[in-house]
């Protein structure tokens, strides 16, 4: 099931290091819902259609030089305006200082005013990859994450297939986890999945026979990550002798989560097969294919041009 998210504004404010000129009454309990952020300079120029109020609103250079040239009284109801819209809070870059119009409706509407010293398109661009990556859609799935030479690989099949110990195995060469059991997965653009563990189990890996194993503290910090691009799922799955797998490879599957196609391999496992080192192939080959080499389509081409060659000489 997609959930919607949102993200308080003080976990905005305290990751960017925002000053809080006026806080509202309602500051502590204000949630930002939309990823996108605005410079409303046709708004105080008096052109509200189609304006977004869910939106963060950043006053910069431009918005704050139009500003000083307009009397008290225009600037009093250029804000009262703007404020009456109700946004989340207003941002002013670059130092500014916030003049007491803006204060006084500010307070009127209980409109939270933010300031940094940053200047405005830095800001803007940050905070908006700050909330695309916090408002993601996103999902929960059962297995395994792992990075396998730069690629994400997320492991699924059924419980006691033998996810974890494989991870465990990819882990002693060199390796490194990201999640064990549930994967927490946000869609960040249209084509791209982001994996992360839930923090509660975040590090730790449980291994049947064993337990809980901190990876973290048994193979380094090395070993470790908290998040990676999904870019192969591998469907571990029990050796089953009335299916045909695919042997070539040139059949390509796709496992569709939140609206993006990701690669998938379905990977059979019986007894006495490396799990492990089959893995590094695909991740291997992953990438190979990634970059416009597909072997199996090669080979395939390589084998007509053999029997056009013993067609033309018969």
């Amino acid at each position: 099931m997609i959930e919607t998210y949102s993200i308080p504004l003080k976990d905005l404010v305290a990751e960017f290091k925002l000053e809080v000129a006026y806080a509202s009454v309602d500051y502590e309990s204000i949630r930002l819902t939309v990823e996108d952020v605005a410079r409303p300079g046709l708004q105080i120029a008096g052109y509200f259609d189609y304006f977004e109020p869910m939106r963060l609103q950043i006053l910069g250079n431009v918005e704050v030089s139009y500003l000083q040239k307009k009397t008290p009284q225009e600037r009093t109801a250029i804000f009262d305006q703007l404020f009456s819209y109700k946004p989340p809070a207003l941002l002013i870059a670059r130092n500014f200082p916030v003049d007491d119009q803006c204060l006084e409706m500010a307070k009127k509407h209980s409109i939270t005013i933010l300031r940094s010293a940053e200047a405005t398109a830095t800001l803007a661009s940050n905070i908006i990859t700050y909330l695309k990556s916090a408002l993601a859609p996103r999902i929960t799935r059962h297995g395994v994450l792992v990075e396998v030479y730069g690629e994400g690989l997320l492991l699924m099949g059924d419980s006691g297939v033998g996810k974890s110990e494989t991870a465990l195995e990819l882990l002693k060469r060199g390796h490194r986890l990201i999640a064990d059991d549930a994967v927490e997965i946000r869609k960040v653009s249209e084509n791209s999945l982001i994996g992360t563990a839930p923090e509660l189990i975040r590090n730790y890996i449980e291994l049947r026979g064993i337990g809980i194993v901190n990876v973290a503290k048994l193979f380094g910090m090395g070993s470790v990550r908290t998040e990676n691009e999904i870019n192969l799922v591998v469907n571990i799955v029990p050796w089953n002798t009335q299916e045909a797998y695919d042997r070539l490879g040139l059949e390509d599957q796709y496992m569709d989560i939140l609206g993006v196609k990701v690669p998938m391999n379905t990977i059979p496992v019986t007894a006495g097969r490396n799990l492990a080192v089959i893995l590094e192939v695909a991740a291997m080959n992953n990438r190979q294919r990634k970059l416009g080499y597909n072997a199996a389509q090669e080979f395939s081409d390589q084998i007509d041009r053999h029997f056009e060659m013993n067609a033309g000489r018969k």
